[in-house]
């Protein structure tokens, strides 16, 4: 499994890149939004990725962050989105306005990628809102929703949250903040006693 290459960016397309990898070059399907981040040819880059293999294709899809590749991950495993209809989801969308149009149940944001009617939007919208308050946004961005890998404190902190009532993104905004303030060691007790303070507040 290729998760992540590091290389030159070799030529691009509407919708692929090669990267230049030590004289390999792997094309690799990407979203709009991160061929803009690639840059121009000859510049180094990496790159995340996720290998598809079907009966009849095997190919490499491209993400400048780590984030993009679980939204990605996350909107294939709804019935009828397949690796087209994802990437231009995240085309039309970045990771952080999927994240609200998700938690918020916004089909319309969602329907405003190519290819993405409003029953398909729809679909979308309500099987993943749920997921979307554990979802990381954007890097660095003041009180973002932090990246909770399942089975983490934080990630069981959300859980508890919701379990207490509050809404997948308040309880995402609210340990994001408890882990800003205590450290990303800090057990589950401490983060959700800081999480239901700024949930609260």
């Amino acid at each position: 499994m290729i998760a992540k290459l590091t290389g030159l960016l070799d030529d691009t397309g509407p919708d692929w890149a090669v990267i230049d990898v030590h004289g390999v070059g792997y094309l690799v399907h990407c979203s709009a939004r991160t061929l803009d981040h690639l840059g121009i040819r000859g510049d180094k880059v990496v790159i995340h990725t996720e290998m598809q293999v079907s009966e009849t294709d095997q190919r490499l899809i491209g993400f400048a962050s780590a984030a993009e590749r679980n939204w990605f991950r996350l909107l294939t495993a709804v019935q009828g989105v397949g690796s087209k209809v994802a990437l231009a989801i995240l085309s039309a969308l970045n990771t952080e306005e999927l994240q609200r149009a998700c938690a918020g149940g916004d089909a319309a944001m969602v329907a405003r990628a190519n290819g993405v009617g409003p029953k398909l939007a729809s679909r979308i919208v309500n099987e993943l809102k749920d997921k979307a308050g554990g979802m990381p946004t954007a890097p660095g961005a003041p009180g973002a929703a932090i990246a909770a890998p399942a089975g983490s404190a934080s990630a069981d902190a959300v859980s508890a949250l919701q379990n207490l009532g509050f809404k997948p993104n308040v309880a995402a905004m609210a340990v994001g903040k408890a882990v800003e303030e205590l450290g990303e060691h800090a057990g589950l007790n401490d983060l959700v006693r800081v999480a239901l303070k700024r949930a609260a507040g």
